[in-house]
């Protein structure tokens, strides 16, 4: 999911019920591997005190090794951050596929709740699918132009147009003044959807999201 603090509105509708996680970080970016703690922080935040973190399979990914030149977390340190925590962890490479396979493997023989389907999809192509993740953390977050179809709907060209033309917060969102904030959460988790720039590659589709992301902020800051 996308690192930057502008998108922690749409990363924390996705912490609850979580069965597997995949901790990435670069072995070249000493920032990177510095930053894991945040993110495990702010899961339990979200996820909330009555939430069984014992029941999740973490997988931590030292990634980028085939740079060895540029190296500056070592396997040491980074395997004994994971272990000492209980959590899986490989060493991988989104260039060559080096860790990949059996990173994928091993994430989804240990997750005895995760729907057949799921496993399958994701260790179809493991090296693509974990390529785009890592392109997308290099990328702002953004997918490249590279791995992004090309082309977009009618729905999020009028919606965009949409948007741009509302009067106010709440026909941004599409719904009526003095909506509860349930309805107010519908609305945008549907145009979050449909805008996010990771899917949407329609002109203006960024600016439609962030504008969608401070309506819905404003709007809940006003309901009680």
């Amino acid at each position: 999911m996308a690192g930057h603090p502008f998108f922690y509105e749409v990363r924390n509708e996705f912490y609850k019920d979580s069965q597997g996680v995949l901790l990435v970080y670069d072995v070249g970016l000493r920032e990177s591997f510095d930053a894991l703690d945040s993110w495990l922080a702010e899961m339990k935040q979200e996820m909330g005190s009555q939430a069984n973190m014992d029941s999740i399979v973490f997988i931590v990914c030292a990634n980028k090794v085939d740079l060895t030149k540029r190296r500056v977390v070592d396997e040491g340190e980074g395997r004994l951050w994971a272990e000492s925590r209980g959590f899986h962890y490989f060493e991988t490479s989104a260039q060559s596929g080096e860790g990949i396979n059996e990173m994928f493997q091993v994430f989804t023989r240990t997750q005895t709740h995760t729907p057949h389907t799921h496993k399958k999809l994701i260790s179809s192509r493991p090296q693509a699918f974990f390529s785009s993740i890592t392109d997308m953390c290099e990328n702002g977050g953004k997918r490249p132009v590279s791995e992004v179809s090309v082309g977009f709907t009618k729905e999020q060209a009028d919606t965009i147009r949409r948007i741009r033309n509302s009067k106010d917060s709440w026909d941004m969102l599409g719904v009526k003044p003095g909506a509860t904030r349930e309805e107010v959460n519908k609305a945008y988790r549907k145009l979050a959807v449909l805008l996010h720039p990771d899917k949407c590659v329609a002109p203006g589709s960024e600016d439609a999201f962030k504008a969608v992301v401070n309506a819905r902020t404003s709007l809940l800051k006003n309901i009680k």
